[in-house]
């Protein structure tokens, strides 16, 4: 589709360490496609603070302009909901968007290539790393066991790919037909069913400030992702019982030969070991139905994702 309007969506948290940086970069990029007539004159960045505590809302300010835009949300929600919530801006006018963090570690020089795949007819078009070489041994590790994980349980997922990825506007319009508030773009936008591609891409070490996914947040995404698309845990906690059945009548089985061999039963060690076994195993299937009864009690409240402070056009 000939020039068509570009969004850049970049959500933003404490990032002044980079973000002059990042506004160069894109902007540079986005001027020479407009100039190659790649897409419209009316594209532009859209940064998304998502709360933050230092100064990225007056950087973004000062970068604001033609092609520049700027979202200050009223408080810090989160970077899939900020996500969001530049998408549902973004589509109100643009014709294609793209995602992309501000730390810039994705390639953004794989953005033509997206936009060529969209004119060719794709509604979305993934970026996804060819190695994740950059990461450290223990974030690439963990990474690959969900992915995989995340494919046994049954959930739609692209491999390597987070959340650096071209959607059309139609596409977007459907993504935000999705109502619930525990968010997981990554298994939301391959549910879609648009016609979709994929652009490969080398991702680079982050340049400056630290990664905002901490541990404990990239633990967050993960329970996310599952208990918004998998039930396979709560089967998996029938299949447990059933193996400590198995194992309680082992046990009955035992006691009575003993017994009838006239041999006393040693009870107190494997007593208590038994107990704290099965007293463990009970606290974790407690908690993998607490994680889903959360789920339920947030949904059902219905709030809204996010509540937008500003606007800069």
């Amino acid at each position: 589709m000939e020039n068509s309007t570009l969004a850049i969506v970049v959500p933003c948290f404490n990032e002044e360490a980079v973000l002059p940086q990042t506004n160069e970069r894109l902007a540079s990029l986005l001027n020479a496609m407009i100039n190659d007539r790649q897409v419209g004159e009316g594209s532009y960045i859209l940064y998304v603070d998502d709360g933050s505590r230092d100064n990225t809302w007056s950087l973004i300010e000062r970068c604001g302009g033609s092609h520049v835009r700027g979202l200050k949300l009223a408080g810090n929600v989160g970077h899939q909901n900020a996500l969001m919530a530049g998408l549902e801006t973004a589509r109100l006018d643009a014709d294609v968007t793209v995602s992309i963090d501000a730390d810039l570690q994705d390639d953004i020089n794989a953005i033509p290539e997206m936009i060529r795949k969209f004119d060719a007819g794709c509604d979305i078009v993934y970026g996804v790393r060819r190695s994740r070489q950059a990461d450290s041994f223990f974030k690439r590790t963990t990474a690959q066991a969900f992915y995989r994980f995340m494919t046994n349980m049954g959930a739609k997922s692209v491999y390597n790919h987070a959340d650096f990825r071209l959607m059309s506007r139609r596409a977007v319009d459907a993504l935000c037909q999705y109502d619930e508030r525990n968010l997981y773009l990554r298994g939301l936008v391959p549910l879609l069913g648009y016609q979709t591609d994929t652009v490969y891409y080398d991702r680079s070490e982050r340049q400056s400030g630290k990664s905002k996914y901490t541990f404990g947040k990239m633990l967050s995404l993960a329970v996310d992702g599952v208990t918004s698309f998998s039930v396979k845990p709560l089967r998996l906690i029938f299949y447990l019982g059933a193996v400590f059945l198995l194992i309680s009548l082992a046990i009955l089985v035992y006691v009575i030969v003993a017994l009838c061999k006239g041999n006393g039963v040693p009870g107190w060690a494997s007593l208590m070991l038994s107990i704290w076994f099965v007293g463990g195993c009970m606290l974790m299937c407690l908690s993998v139905l607490a994680a889903y009864v959360g789920r339920i009690y947030t949904e059902g409240k219905h709030r809204p994702r996010y509540h937008i402070e500003k606007y800069l056009k």
